[in-house]
């Protein structure tokens, strides 16, 4: 998956925001909280994303993934995809795609709401 793409998926999906922070990586939000980020890893895009409990145990020792610096050692689920042979661009939107539905169930009733989610 290339940066656009990524960020094409992304803006597809309903309600989102983007926005560029971070030393120029891609934050896409939903209802003002992250789902998914793109930013670098030695020259090639590395895309970050939400995981269940079993998920970040299962993809953490996949080659290509790991736990996502930063957000994974403050003990928050979240992988990076940042090396070959990682995942398939079908799985990686799937992952980005469950990623955006756990940070919708997590917000609160009244913004799910407000945004028509």
């Amino acid at each position: 998956m290339t940066r656009d793409d990524f960020n094409a998926f992304c803006a597809a999906l309903p309600q989102t925001t983007h926005v560029v922070q971070w030393g120029n990586a891609d934050v896409w939000k939903v209802g003002g909280k992250v789902f998914a980020i793109c930013g670098w890893a030695e020259d090639a895009p590395a895309f970050t994303f939400k995981v269940t409990e079993l998920g970040f145990e299962v993809l953490s020792d996949s080659p290509g993934l790991r736990p996502a610096p930063y957000l994974a050692s403050r003990g928050l689920k979240w992988i990076q995809h940042y090396a070959a042979p990682g995942l398939s661009d079908e799985s990686l939107r799937d992952h980005i795609r469950a990623s955006y539905d756990m940070i919708v169930a997590a917000l609160a009733k009244k913004k799910r709401a407000e945004l028509g989610l």
